[in-house]
């Protein structure tokens, strides 16, 4: 498969054509695509996903950025996990974690060193199985030494690398797979394609998704959380949709997950953020165990103490990835109370350069930092560098569809002034299994400066659709329904102004949502300048900007070409200077 995938990226093609509408000629009448009945997609398991590999070979690997063009890191696993009632930790001794690496038909090859780790699933019961993970490894390719000892300084910006994964020194190398490095940070230099997608699991359905998204060729990859959906596993793997006191999990899925998304997380740089079926609470209190172990993030690179938040660039885009189930309050009286013990768990993630379990009762401490965090972050970047801000997080605050409606409300009332008045360009969601695009909102108030919300939560999980709308006949939620179950809070009240003032929802579709479908699917992120797009198939022609986003959102049950939402996002510096505050 990698041979296959290098192919694809020595010849990328590029689909635009005329008539394109921009958000210059919005806000948009609000559309709802009819229901296709006839398609739903196959939400049915797939089958479980068998190792292709023997001994300590590496498996399940994955690429992802560092905070910039120059570094990347590399992950994978070797040895099989274990479940049972009795069961021993592989020890990450036992194998090394190397990474060699060249650009694409050189003769020099380099080497990095990282390290290695494994997680267990826990539960306080006796009657449940436990899990141990493989070896985890991870190497952030930077500074790097030339096998001959010559030396180098970090890798090339927008250079296309080949790598095997493993220990050499027990012949246990992978096959040659292929990443490009973004490009350098400037206002003319931006990734092909960033293809994004939420909610994707491990289904039938699932496989049509990433073989849409493989056909487009992306040269980026953001995971808007719930990815393996291992939480709706009993231990012994059979399905538990009913929610338990205690939520066990099967975390073979995980592995499942981690083989089947290996043709395309091995090639393209793939970022992702937690989402709620990412928690799997377990034994002492730990949360987010196997999300913190199985990834590498840049977070301590960008200034953050932990990896539900964090931020990075690529190219003349700068990303800011949010933690939807963490404290995001702009301040916190609690955290001032926390205890001494709370106070060192906190120092040990920020300094430990070792992947950590997360605690539930930590998550207010630790988490108060992210607004405090996300203010830095801001003040720093250099829109002259970084001409495009995108934030991504699980949790819609601009969401029109019955399930979820305004769950995520207390995260708006304390983050959306910033990222307002920060300029932000466009915001990604999950959670929602729908599609929704919104027209420029801010504050449920039609804003030519808010930006463009996209809830893209229908990658193919297991769950199914969401389809009906808070707005119809009878479908609006009891506003108690609607409180933060997982963080606490309440304050979705009824709307104060606007043609819902007085009421929970609106009596029609509202007027910041511009398009939504009930389908499965995934969509497409393009930087370009339109002027230049005379030749639908020569990319040579794609002079990139500050300016023009080009998005298109791919239904499943369609050709992967066929966009069935398509519009250019126009940034206007000039009408929407950016204003911290």
């Amino acid at each position: 498969m990698g041979l296959v995938y290098l192919l694809l990226l020595l010849s990328l093609n590029c689909v635009h054509g005329g008539g394109i509408p921009t958000t210059l000629e919005g806000p948009f009448k609000p559309v709802t695509a009819p229901l296709d009945k006839s398609f739903s997609g196959n939400v049915t398991d797939l089958p479980d996903v068998p190792s292709n590999v023997e001994g300590f070979q590496p498996q399940q690997i994955f690429v992802s950025l560092s905070n910039n063009y120059d570094s990347v890191w590399i992950s994978w696993i070797t040895g099989e996990f274990q479940i049972g009632y009795d069961i021993q930790p592989l020890d990450p001794e036992w194998v090394q974690s190397i990474v060699q690496f060249r650009v694409l038909r050189s003769q020099v090859t380099y080497q990095a060193k990282g390290y290695s780790l494994v997680y267990s699933q826990i539960y306080p019961y006796d009657d449940l199985q436990k899990y141990t993970s493989g070896i985890i490894h991870h190497v952030l390719l930077t500074v790097n030494f030339r096998l001959q000892s010559s030396f180098a300084t970090g890798l090339e910006p927008n250079t296309l690398y080949e790598y095997e994964c493993g220990d050499p020194s027990i012949s246990a190398m992978s096959d040659s797979h292929y990443f490009r490095t973004m490009p350098v940070s400037n206002a003319s230099s931006y990734p092909s394609r960033i293809a994004v997608v939420g909610g994707l699991g491990l289904t039938y359905n699932t496989t049509t998704t990433v073989s849409h998204l493989l056909s487009n060729h992306p040269a980026l990859l953001l995971l808007i959380g719930d990815l393996s959906y291992a939480d709706l596993y009993f231990t012994n793997g059979t399905n538990s949709f009913l929610q338990n006191p205690f939520r066990e999990t099967y975390q073979p899925r995980w592995d499942y997950w981690g083989r089947f998304m290996q043709p395309l997380v091995s090639n393209v740089p793939t970022m992702v953020i937690e989402g709620e079926h990412e928690i799997e609470q377990q034994a002492d209190n730990y949360a987010f165990v196997a999300y913190s172990y199985r990834f590498a993030f840049p977070y301590k690179e960008g200034g953050s103490s932990s990896s539900l938040y964090y931020s990075f660039n690529s190219g003349g885009i700068h990303f800011v990835m949010l933690g939807a189930f963490v404290n995001y309050d702009k301040s916190c009286t609690l955290c001032l109370l926390s205890s001494i013990f709370l106070n060192f768990l906190l120092f040990i993630i920020i300094f430990s350069w070792l992947m950590e379990p997360i605690l539930l009762d930590s998550l207010v401490s630790v988490a108060a930092d992210q607004y405090n965090w996300l203010e830095r972050d801001l003040a720093e970047v250099d829109r002259k560098v970084t001409p495009w801000l995108v934030a991504a997080w699980h949790r819609p605050w601009y969401s029109t569809y019955v399930a979820h409606y305004r769950e995520a409300e207390c995260m708006r009332v304390e983050m959306e002034e910033l990222l307002y008045h920060s300029g932000v360009d466009i915001v990604f969601n999950g959670h929602v299994h729908a599609y929704e695009r919104s027209n420029r909102v801010y504050n449920y108030s039609l804003d030519p400066c808010g930006p463009v919300y996209i809830t893209v939560g229908d990658g193919g999980n297991v769950e199914g659709l969401d389809i009906e709308h808070a707005d119809e006949p009878g479908n609006c939620p009891d506003p108690a329904s609607t409180a933060d179950k997982y963080l606490g809070g309440f304050c979705a009240f009824n709307f104060t102004s606007g043609p819902a003032s007085g009421k929970f929802c609106w009596d029609q579709q509202p007027d910041y949502s511009a398009y939504r479908e009930s389908s499965f699917g995934h969509g497409i992120l393009e930087i370009v300048d339109v002027k230049q797009q005379t030749n639908r198939h020569d990319c040579g022609l794609q002079v990139k900007n500050e300016t023009h986003a080009l998005w298109t959102w791919h239904r499943n049950q369609e050709y992967y070409e066929n966009a069935g939402d398509i519009i250019y996002i126009v940034r206007e510096p000039n009408r929407c200077p950016v204003s911290p505050k």
